[in-house]
């Protein structure tokens, strides 16, 4: 297990672990973490150079090789079918973690129908559906733990995307209703909702060092908050040791909202 690690948890050892998004960024954090926890982990994307690369570099890290599916998670067709053979290939799904998204900036005034149903469909639409999809598995198992990765962008408020905003926090109100109408099953979700993550996209593409100064001066910890600080949580919540926690959201940010 990776040393760096700061928590091991017996219950996710073996436990089925889907994720959506997982070749890069946040998921890939999160693949490697449930993996290295024992678990046995799917993740569905469509960067298939680095999922292939991740589920080869954990294998020869002695853990399970991942199950990787090449998926757009905007064709719910796909999704539903991914998800179908993940169940068939692992029995069950007793972990979901709807990690896939995009955060490309955009203008109020540039926003066509068309971008807003594939920003939605990716941010928002896809997590209702994969959640659907394991509903029958985890009902029959008499438990399971949802966690939607959301965002503190709707809380600051962010500005200069504000499609991929409304999704976010659309994210939270499905995710308390979720919980209310799954909880009775055993089932518990939970949202997650990151600041600004140091991840590998962020940096090529607008992690510059001037708004590295402006994310550290609204920050408490003047640190790059990283996947890791993410993953870590992620764990806990799909982990016994969260057992009665749902219809909660938590945010890592380094203290900024």
């Amino acid at each position: 297990m990776d040393e760096t690690l700061s928590a091991a948890y017996p219950s996710l050892k073996g436990r089925v672990v889907l994720i959506t998004g997982g070749a890069t960024g946040i998921g890939e954090a999160l693949v490697r973490n449930f993996a290295q926890q024992g678990a046995r982990v799917a993740f569905l994307d469509v960067q298939d150079e680095a999922a292939v690369a991740l589920r080869n570099e954990l294998s020869v890290a002695g853990c399970t090789a991942p199950l990787y599916l090449h998926c757009d998670v905007t064709d719910t067709a796909a999704l539903k079918e991914s998800v179908g053979r993940v169940l068939a290939a692992l029995g069950t799904v007793d972990v979901l973690v709807n990690n896939a998204g995009n955060d490309q900036r955009h203008r109020t005034e540039e926003v066509t129908p068309e971008f807003w149903d594939r920003t939605i469909a990716l941010n928002l639409r896809a997590y209702f559906f994969s959640i659907q999809a394991v509903i029958p598995a985890m009902k029959a198992a008499g438990r399971g733990s949802i966690v939607n990765l959301s965002s503190i962008s709707w809380m600051i408020p962010s500005t200069g995307l504000p499609v991929y905003v409304t999704a976010k926090a659309g994210i939270v109100g499905m995710t308390r209703t979720l919980a209310h109408e799954l909880g009775p099953h055993g089932i518990r979700v939970n949202a997650v909702l990151p600041g600004a993550i140091a991840t590998e996209r962020q940096k090529q593409l607008w992690y510059t060092p001037e708004y590295k100064a402006e994310i550290l001066s609204r920050q408490a910890l003047k640190r790059d908050i990283l996947p890791e600080d993410v993953a870590r949580l992620v764990l806990f919540l799909a982990a016994d040791d969260s057992s009665g926690i749902t219809n909660q959201s938590y945010v890592v940010d380094g203290g900024w909202v």
